[in-house]
């Protein structure tokens, strides 16, 4: 059983819940750029949430299947065909062999999910069948989708769980072209000046087209450094700092000018001086933003923080009960 792809889309990959571990050798996490939206597919074809998916960028792919499947479509909103004829994003959808997959316009948000009962089933690489393109390793060769590409599908299993036929409205992901994402203040942001952090927590930043599975850019007012002598071994960049690692959601302002949030595919470590971090629990509505999006960066604190993660992991878990 497998998926033939006709025509690959933007940029297809293969994602899951990523390559947890290998952070520290300099490989970044992966997976799903939003895991919510990619979990709700997996629950509703039957899957684990372990399972993998096809992970697709604004232009969707056209697929044949060669065996009868199930389906369902999550994440941004966009038309979804079937030989033609158009069927709901959010449903399970049952397919038989030789049927055409394929996609209109998206209309908000960048990314949406492809889950299929059984899962992709392409090797695992240091536990994950995830796509990481600039390593050239997990999902099909490393890369992303191509015509002609055949990708192959598991053999499902059951899950234990009643069959849930559509998620509810009010369990699907919004897409806001005005977000507040929350962030915890560090490791470097007592390098900016009083108004560069008033700049940075009380300004209307906008995401710019630069924004990909490993960083998203904003365009706003900039933001004050602190005049101050670069330490040995740091750039004279101001926001140059002697190397570091980075926690996945850091936020970096080089020369003060654009912030770059760090995402599922950033690099572990380098020379920029990290302002704060997106929590966890706000890294998917990050992947849910469209370039013009207007974006406000909230202060909260590490309660707070954990106090978000534990309302998102409980949301999830209502899902899958």
């Amino acid at each position: 059983m497998a998926f033939n792809i006709l025509e690959p889309g933007l940029s297809t990959t293969v994602q899951d819940q990523g390559r947890i571990g290998y952070y520290r050798f300099g490989i970044p996490q992966g997976g799903s750029m939003d895991q919510y939206s990619a979990t709700l597919g997996n629950r509703l074809v039957g899957n684990t949430a372990a399972e993998a998916v096809l992970e697709c960028t604004y232009i969707g792919p056209k697929i044949v299947t060669t065996a009868d499947a199930v389906i369902a479509v999550t994440g941004a909103p966009v038309d979804v065909f079937v030989n033609g004829e158009i069927v709901p994003e959010y449903e399970r959808i049952t397919l038989v062999a030789g049927d055409e997959l394929k996609f209109g316009v998206i209309k908000g948000g960048t990314k949406y999910f492809i889950a299929v009962y059984g899962g992709i089933d392409v090797p695992q690489v240091l536990g994950s069948r995830s796509t990481y393109p600039i390593g050239a390793i997990g999902g099909v060769e490393g890369r992303a989708l191509a015509s002609a590409d055949l990708v192959p599908i598991g053999v499902g299993s059951d899950n234990g769980l009643p069959v849930l036929r559509s998620i509810a409205p009010e369990d699907r992901p919004v897409y806001s072209k005005d977000v507040n994402i929350r962030v915890m203040l560090g490791l470097y942001d007592h390098n900016l000046s009083a108004s560069g952090l008033d700049s940075l927590l009380n300004s209307e930043w906008v995401l710019t087209p630069v924004a990909d599975r490993m960083g998203l850019r904003y365009s706003g007012p900039g933001v004050e450094w602190k005049v101050r002598k670069q330490p040995f071994g740091a750039g004279q960049d101001p926001s140059n700092i002697v190397d570091a690692g980075y926690a996945v959601g850091s936020i970096q302002i080089p020369g003060g000018t654009q912030p770059i949030i760090l995402h599922r595919d950033a690099v572990s470590g380098g020379g920029y001086a990290m302002v704060a971090t997106v929590i966890s629990a706000d890294m998917d509505l990050v992947a849910r933003c469209a370039p013009g999006t207007k974006t406000h960066f909230v202060a909260v604190t590490m309660e707070q923080a954990l106090d978000a993660r534990r309302a998102n992991t409980s949301r999830v878990a209502r899902i899958w009960s």
